[in-house]
Formats: C-alpha cells, sequence, structure tokens
C-alpha cells in the first residue's frame, strides 16, 4: 500500500487546543485580576469583620461573667429574705458572719473578672462593712478586702443611682462609667437587688455596683490581629473613645467621628450587653499591598498556565480520541456508582478488549456491591439487635421485687397499676420485633415507666412533658428517653425530691429531645469521660448504649449530648432526623 505523508489528527488537535485555549487564558486572567482586586476589598472586610467580632465576643463573655455573678445575688431568694429578715444581736451577727458574708466571697470568686463589688442595702439593721481607700483605686486594693456594703443613704442622693431605669425583673441592668471610673480607667455594672415575695410588686432591697477595669474587659481588642498599621478604638454611648489600641493621634475621651478616616477603611461593630462599639480604622495601603500581591500572582499562574496548556497538549493530543472518550465516560459512570452502562467497539483490536473487561468489571462490581450492601444490612440489624438487648436487664427484677413488696402488703390497687404499666412498657419494648415505633408511642413507654416509679417515689418525684405535637407521627429507634430518666432517678438525686422536664421539638429539621433534671449534676472530670466513655470502664454505659444504637441508625451526625454542672442539674440532647414510618415494618 501506498504510504501518504500527512499530519496526524494528535498535532491537528493540539494546534486548535492552543489557540482555542491561550486566548481564553489571557482574556479569562485580565477578568480574573479585576474580579480579584474587588473581591480583595471584599474579603479583607470580611476578615477584619471576624476579627472585630472575635474581639467582640471575647468581650461580651468578659461582661457576661460579670453580669453571671451579678445574676447570683439578683435570683437568689434566700439573700432577699434574709436582708429583708434581719434581726439585732446575736442572731442577726451569726446570720452576717456564717451566711452573708461567705455568700457574697463565694458568689464573688466565681468570677474569673477582677471586680470591685458594692452593696448598698434598704435594710437599716445590717452593720456598714468597708474599707476607707483614702483616695486610692478599691480595684488595685481590694485583696484584702473583696467587698464593701453600705447602708442605701450613701447613693440616694446620686445622680446615676436617681436615673437608674425603672425595674424590669431580670433585664434591668447598666453599664456605666460613675463616680471615679473614668480617673482609675473602670466601668461599672449597676443593677438593683430586689423582693419579690409581695405579689405583683418589684421592691428594692439594695443596689449592686461591680467595677472593673476597661483594660481587663477589652485585653482581647489587639490591633495586632488585624495589622500592625491598624488602629482599634472602643468608644462609648456618647461617642467618646475610651481605648485605643495601635497607633494613633486621638487620646482617650476624644470625641469619635467616623469621618475623619475618608481615606481608610472604617469597620464598626456594636458590642450588645454594653452598648458601645468597637471601630477598626486600617489603611489603604495594606489593601495596596494585597493588590500588588495579587496581581504577581495572576501574573505567575497565567505564565504557568500557559506552558503547561502547551507541554500537556504536545503529550497527550495524540490520545485523545472517540474511542478512548467512550471508555472515559465509562469508567465515569463506575466512578459514580453506575455500573449498568457498557460499551462496545468493532474489531478485535485493544479497544474491543479494553471494553470487553471494563463491561466483565463493571457486571461483577455490581454484584458485589449488592452483596455487601445486604450483608451490611444484616450486620447492622444484628447489631442493634444485640444493642437493644443489653437495655433494662435490672429494669424487671427491681419492677417484680417492687410488685412483691406491694403484693404482701395488701396494696392491690398500686399492685394493679403498676402491673398495667408494666405490661405496657414491654409491649411497647417488644414491638412485635421491630427497631422502629412513633414518637407518640416511645413518650407513651416513657410515661408507663414514670407511672412505675412514681408508686415507688410518690410526692417525691415530678416530671413535666414539654412536647410539640407536630413531632408524635415521626419514628424513632425504640428505647432512647427511657434510659435517661431512669439514670436521673438513680443518679441525680439532691435531697429527698427530684424534678425532670421532658421536652421535644422540631430543629433545624431534626427532632431534638431533652431530659433536663434539678438534680446534683456532674462533675467535669467524670462529664467528659461519660460524653466519650471507653469501652473497657463502666461510666456512661446507657448512654453510650443509646448514642451507638442513634449513630448505627441513622448516621454520626446524631446522638446524645450531655451539658451540667454541680449543684445545679444535668441536661440530656438526643438529637435524631425526621421519618415518617414506612408503609411497610421495619424488621
Amino acid at each position: 500500500m501506498r504510504k501518504y505523508r500527512y499530519l496526524p489528527f494528535g498535532y491537528k488537535l493540539m494546534l486548535s487546543y492552543c489557540v482555542f485555549i491561550i486566548i481564553p487564558v489571557i482574556v479569562i486572567s485580565f477578568f480574573a485580576n479585576s474580579v480579584y482586586v474587588k473581591s480583595i476589598r471584599e474579603q479583607l472586610e470580611s476578615s477584619v469583620h471576624g476579627t472585630v467580632s472575635q474581639m467582640i465576643d471575647n468581650v461580651s463573655y468578659k461582661a457576661g461573667d460579670v453580669i453571671r455573678v451579678s445574676d447570683f445575688f439578683y435570683f437568689d431568694y434566700t439573700i432577699a429574705r434574709q436582708l429583708r429578715n434581719f434581726e439585732e444581736g446575736w442572731v442577726g451577727y451569726e446570720t452576717t458572719i456564717n451566711f452573708f458574708y461567705p455568700k457574697i466571697e463565694a458568689y464573688k470568686q466565681a468570677s474569673s473578672v477582677n471586680t470591685w463589688l458594692s452593696i448598698y442595702l434598704h435594710n437599716k439593721l445590717f452593720p456598714e462593712s468597708y474599707k476607707n481607700y483614702r483616695g486610692n483605686d478599691p480595684l488595685k486594693s481590694h485583696a484584702d478586702n473583696p467587698y464593701d456594703i453600705y447602708q442605701i443613704d450613701r447613693i440616694q442622693k446620686k445622680i446615676w443611682y436617681l436615673n437608674h431605669p425603672a425595674e424590669v425583673y431580670g433585664e434591668t441592668m447598666v453599664w456605666k462609667q460613675i463616680e471615679d471610673d473614668a480617673k482609675f480607667g473602670r466601668i461599672s455594672l449597676l443593677r438593683r437587688l430586689v423582693n419579690m415575695q409581695i405579689a405583683g410588686k418589684v421592691q428594692e432591697i439594695g443596689f449592686m455596683r461591680q467595677s472593673v477595669y476597661l483594660s481587663d474587659l477589652f485585653q482581647a481588642v489587639d490591633y495586632t490581629k488585624i495589622g500592625s498599621d491598624a488602629t482599634i478604638y472602643v468608644i462609648d454611648e456618647n461617642d467618646k473613645i475610651k481605648t485605643i489600641s495601635g497607633p494613633s493621634s486621638y487620646r482617650s475621651d476624644d470625641a469619635w467621628n467616623a469621618s475623619d478616616f475618608k481615606e481608610y477603611m472604617v469597620i464598626e461593630n456594636v458590642i450588645p450587653s454594653l452598648d458601645w462599639k468597637v471601630a477598626a480604622v486600617i489603611p489603604n495601603t495594606i489593601f495596596e499591598e494585597k493588590v500588588s500581591e495579587v496581581r504577581l500572582l495572576t501574573f505567575i499562574i497565567c505564565l504557568i498556565f500557559t506552558v503547561v496548556y502547551f507541554v500537556s497538549g504536545a503529550l497527550l493530543s495524540n490520545y485523545f480520541s472517540r474511542k478512548v472518550n467512550k471508555i472515559v465516560s465509562v469508567l465515569d459512570s463506575f466512578q459514580e456508582g453506575n455500573f449498568h452502562k457498557r460499551t462496545n467497539f468493532k474489531g478485535n483490536d485493544e479497544f474491543s478488549q479494553i471494553s470487553r473487561a471494563l463491561n466483565e468489571m463493571g457486571q461483577n462490581i455490581g454484584e458485589l456491591i449488592h452483596k455487601v450492601y445486604v450483608a451490611d444490612l444484616d450486620k447492622k440489624e444484628a447489631e442493634l439487635d444485640m444493642l437493644q438487648a443489653q437495655i433494662n436487664p435490672h429494669f424487671l427484677y427491681n419492677t417484680l421485687s417492687s410488685i412483691s413488696r406491694l403484693a404482701k402488703f395488701g396494696e392491690l390497687d398500686k399492685l394493679q397499676r403498676m402491673v398495667i404499666d408494666l405490661a405496657k412498657f414491654y409491649r411497647l419494648s417488644l414491638n412485635e420485633g421491630r427497631i422502629l415505633l412513633t414518637i407518640e408511642e416511645e413518650l407513651e413507654q416513657a410515661k408507663a415507666y414514670i407511672n412505675i416509679q412514681k408508686i415507688k417515689y410518690e410526692e417525691r418525684m415530678g416530671v413535666t412533658f414539654d412536647i410539640d405535637p407536630q413531632i408524635l407521627p415521626y419514628t424513632t429507634i425504640k428505647l432512647i428517653i427511657q434510659p435517661f430518666i431512669e439514670n436521673v432517678l438513680e443518679h441525680a438525686w439532691c435531697g429527698d425530691r427530684i424534678h425532670m422536664r421532658i421536652v421535644g421539638e422540631l430543629e433545624d429539621n431534626h427532632i431534638v429531645f431533652k431530659i433536663i433534671d434539678d438534680g446534683v449534676g456532674i462533675s467535669a472530670e467524670l462529664l467528659e469521660q461519660m460524653n466519650d466513655p471507653e469501652e473497657s470502664t463502666s461510666i456512661g454505659y446507657g448512654i453510650r448504649n443509646v448514642h451507638q444504637r442513634i449513630k448505627l441508625y441513622y448516621g454520626p451526625a446524631f446522638g446524645v449530648s450531655i451539658y451540667s454542672r454541680l449543684g445545679i442539674g444535668t441536661t440530656v440532647l438526643i438529637r435524631i432526623p425526621t421519618e415518617k414510618p414506612a408503609n411497610s415494618k421495619v424488621e
């Protein structure tokens, strides 16, 4: 056969490839540079906004810490009762020494922020206790005297006291610089102490002042987190500059005017708890430096891509063909999980052999995946059954023991109710062998368990249900609420009474259950072990059981979380997806 010289298809493809790629690269690089320059400013603003927001969050946390200490005094009814009924003589002295002073010290030490606490009382019988600071800063010299107690007469004519807002219970408080606060660089949280024992009335029984250094409160406001040339101003509600971080020609108490910084980028964020604001001022030189960097980076990238396109086009153009594209499309389908796609080529060359091998591989992989999927389902159901069988092994024994005692003492009514509730509990637990039941049935089972326990604990146990009716038709794996109720009754008693609140609601297209108790609480160390217990320890066994069953059935995004504080109580949060019951039973 006569051979003809011709330009191979691969080289033709490479030439057209280069022409139609290089031109778009040049055009795209031009527009990309314009877009990047525009986005640089937006990114810089976003970055500064995020940094300032983090600073504000830190300031809000410290301010919130001071507020939390004031909450201890504000909501402590025992303090209000003692202040209202203070007695003279030994009884009053003992109350002051053994109750009131230790209470103040304990509450004050709960704050991580250094504060000076002053309390002004209406009760004339209560003795004053204070130190004469002789014009010095009380916050610096209060180590041996962490608080001062005065009579209310000392402040009743002060303008800041007379102008304090009308009381809204639990909400009224003011951050303000009063008296010598500005002199010593402080700010004070002002709040009343009230008595709510009078129906429909709020009676002032005292007044609190907690002073804290502005430098402590705004410690996180650091201009270096934004840039060496940036400046951050903290501005009060009267548009006066209170603190400055970074190089600036302004001083504290100067008036703030954003229009003075027209040649700068100015970003202002409000501190919600103080009603102050933080203003970050960034010179445009920072922006211009970043723009220059982007331009240089764009040029380098375009150059690299141009070289890569030429080299790759020369090396790979000979391999581009219709048959290769078909094979690649089949491989892409396999990669996406579609193993039903097939390709066939005429003849008996290498491409035909590749196509036959791909077809056989797709069929074999599809069959193998189906087998693995079925086997995984069987394993999953077996694991769920095993975990389910581990729940409440001793509950039946304890209940039967209680039934025996009721029968022995002839309490037939209680005996009958306990047997009925026990039957209901196990009827729902067995659930004809199904893993799933409706949330309404899950709650009915929990109530049956509570009814059994109420016969035992009577008035010492209180339970409140707060369930959104919308969630009742959805399904859940069974026995996810009752183990935590049982755990409260076994471990959470604080005194001879316990109260639980069971909440069920929709949240972000998920179903959330909360079991809240007012019990003894859990220490931080034990709580960490319970939230992530090792397999070798018995701590958190019931929690791990429910948590594993939820994750096994619904996936890693769902499960159990526990939040607790000693002396306050515990909250268990259970999160599951929203699933409607299917027509067929889930075995």
